[in-house]
C-alpha cells in the first residue's frame, strides 16, 4: 500500500529539511558499512586489480612506452572507471532495501518523498572516496606522481564525485524497476562496459578506428577522463570539465525525477 503525503506535511517540507532528511539517512548507509565492512571489497580490491592488470600486462603493448610512462596516462583514467563501477553499488543496495520492504517503512515516514534516494546516493559518497584513495595510494607505490598542484588534483576527485552523483540517479531508477539485485548487476556491466572502455581511459580517441573515434568523443566519461588528467598532469582543462559538468547537470535532471517518480508508485 503507498502512502499518501498530508497536505499540512506538504506545506512545511522545505529544501533545508529535504536535506537534513537525505543526511540522516546517508548516514545510515555509512552505518550499514561500518557493521558490514565486506561491502567495502568491491572497491579496495577492484581498483588494484585493475591498475595491475593495465599497468603490467598492457602498458607496454597498448602505449608502446615504458611502464611508468603508461601509469602516468592511465591512473587518473582509472579512477574515474572505479567510480563509474561503484555507483552501480547504489542501485544494487536500494533494490536490495525494496525487496526486503525497508522503503515501505521509509514511505510511512514524515520525511521527503526524495530523501531515501538521495541519501542513498549520498552514502555511497564514501565508496567513491575508498575507491579514489585505493587507485593512488597503489599508483603511487608504482612511482605515480601528480605533476599539478594538490587543490587541482582535489579538483578532480571532486569532478568524479559529482559525476557519480549523477549516474547514481541511473541504477537507483533502475533499481526500483528491476526483481533483484542479480538482474540489476548483469544489465550493469552490459551499460558499464560501453561507458568505461569505450573512451579515452586506456588509450587516445585518435588510434581508434573512425567509427569508434564518434563513441568516444561523445561519451561523457570521456570528457570526465580529459578534465581528471588535465587537473592532475597539466593539460587542457576548462573545456572537459565544464563538459563533465554539464553532463552531471543533465543526467540528474533527467534521471532524479524519473526515479522519484517511479518510488512515488511502487508499493
Amino acid at each position: 500500500m503507498t502512502a499518501t503525503i498530508s497536505p499540512e506535511r506538504a506545506r512545511t517540507m522545505t529544501p533545508a529539511r529535504a536535506l537534513r532528511h537525505a543526511m540522516t539517512l546517508a548516514w545510515r548507509s555509512l552505518v550499514r558499512i561500518r557493521r558490514n565492512p565486506e561491502q567495502l571489497l568491491d572497491v579496495t580490491l577492484q581498483p588494484i586489480i585493475f591498475v595491475t592488470l593495465f599497468v603490467f600486462l598492457f602498458g607496454g603493448a597498448i602505449k608502446g612506452e615504458s611502464r611508468h610512462t603508461y601509469l602516468q596516462y592511465v591512473l587518473p583514467g582509472i579512477m574515474v572507471m572505479t567510480v563509474l563501477f561503484a555507483s552501480m553499488g547504489t542501485g544494487i543496495g536500494l533494490n536490495t532495501d525494496v525487496t526486503k520492504g525497508i522503503f515501505d517503512r521509509f514511505r510511512s515516514l514524515p520525511i521527503s518523498r526524495s530523501a531515501p534516494l538521495t541519501g542513498t546516493i549520498m552514502g555511497d559518497f564514501f565508496r567513491y572516496l575508498i575507491s579514489i584513495a585505493m587507485v593512488f595510494a597503489y599508483g603511487s607505490l608504482l612511482g605515480f606522481r601528480i605533476a599539478a598542484s594538490p587543490l587541482s588534483a582535489l579538483g578532480a576527485a571532486g569532478l568524479m564525485f559529482v559525476f557519480g552523483f549523477a549516474l547514481g540517479w541511473i541504477w537507483v531508477l533502475l533499481g526500483l524497476y528491476v526483481k533483484s539485485p542479480q538482474s540489476l548487476q548483469g544489465f550493469g556491466f552490459i551499460v558499464m562496459f560501453p561507458l568505461a572502455f569505450g573512451s579515452n581511459v586506456f588509450i587516445q580517441a585518435g588510434t581508434l578506428p573512425g567509427w569508434l573515434q564518434a563513441w568516444v568523443r561523445v561519451n561523457p566519461v570521456t570528457e570526465l577522463t580529459g578534465a581528471a588528467r588535465g587537473l592532475m598532469l597539466g593539460g587542457p582543462v576548462a573545456t572537459p570539465a565544464w563538459h563533465s559538468v554539464a553532463w552531471s547537470v543533465a543526467i540528474t535532471a533527467v534521471f532524479a525525477p524519473l526515479a522519484v517518480r517511479r518510488y512515488r508508485r511502487i508499493g
